[in-house]
């Protein structure tokens, strides 16, 4: 029986783009279209098989141990950045200065879709969803060499909307105007996530 239940809620790639050199610059340069390959995008900072651990992964591992890499792409939504130009009282949110690899527009309340989720793309790569991408103060210093004074507000503007974390199940080219259709885990919620969570 299927464990991966496909849905009705499709979105549209409506941005593409690949970190080269995050030390020296977080802004993602543009692309039209890109091969997914199973270490995500060729050329991408984030890429790879295996990843130094960062931050997020504190509580589990001593920071910079090697672990696997479900880090490839940072994935997020065309609503969601439009919710946070809005609250920071900007007009747009460029993807390049968040570092993005994609931005889909279509499916709702993007942040929240569940760890483990499919994204399929209509060539048949399909990305596997790690967990929400929180927000950081990085994208905040892109944002102020465009609009000075205004990089602060990014994190808490980003919270509950700044996409997801994602790696590369199957290999294949994504390009600007690919349907993507959302796939979940079959499973009911843990009944023990709020006191797990307290």
């Amino acid at each position: 029986m299927p464990a991966l239940k496909p849905t009705e809620f499709e979105g549209t790639i409506v941005w593409l783009g690949r970190v080269m050199d995050q030390d020296n610059d977080l802004r993602s340069e543009v692309l039209t279209q890109a091969h997914l390959d199973f270490d995500g995008i060729a050329g991408e900072f984030h890429g790879g098989a295996t990843r130094p651990s960062c931050s997020r992964v504190l509580s589990q591992y001593p920071r910079g141990t090697e672990i696997r890499n479900v880090r490839q792409l940072s994935v997020v939504s065309q609503e969601e950045l439009d919710e946070i130009a809005a609250r920071m009282g900007l007009d747009a949110l460029d993807p390049r200065w968040l570092g993005t690899s994609m931005v889909i527009k279509g499916i709702p309340d993007f942040t929240r879709i569940p760890p483990s989720s499919r994204l399929q793309t209509e060539s048949g790569a399909c990305l596997t969803v790690d967990m929400e991408n929180r927000p950081c103060i990085f994208p905040g210093r892109e944002i102020d060499k465009d609009h000075s004074g205004l990089g602060p507000k990014f994190k808490p503007a980003a919270k509950d909307r700044r996409g997801v974390t994602a790696w590369v199940e199957r290999e294949g080219l994504v390009k600007l105007g690919d349907k993507v259709v959302l796939h979940i885990p079959d499973q009911r919620v843990w009944a023990h996530l709020e006191a797990a969570r307290a």
